[in-house]
């Protein structure tokens, strides 16, 4: 594995759990596959994407919301 994909890797705690449980990735990141494939495949199996935060503080609101209404009756 080249050198500056294993100090992307080991810098991010994520990105090295994701690598340890799905093992595949160090045989496609040896033959030439981008680390930044595995990086948005682990930010979507993690939700650490953009949208994936904007729907959990949206779903919080919504809860919030909920049980105000219920409250105020």
């Amino acid at each position: 594995m080249r050198y500056d994909f294993r100090e992307k890797i080991y810098n991010d705690p994520n990105c090295l759990r994701y690598l340890r449980e799905n093992s595949s990735w160090y045989k496609k990141l040896n033959r030439g596959v981008s680390v930044e494939e595995m990086i948005q495949e682990m930010k979507e199996r993690y939700g650490l994407r953009f949208r994936d935060k904007v729907d959990k503080v949206s779903t919080g609101i919504d809860l919030i919301n909920a049980f105000m209404n219920v409250t105020k009756d």
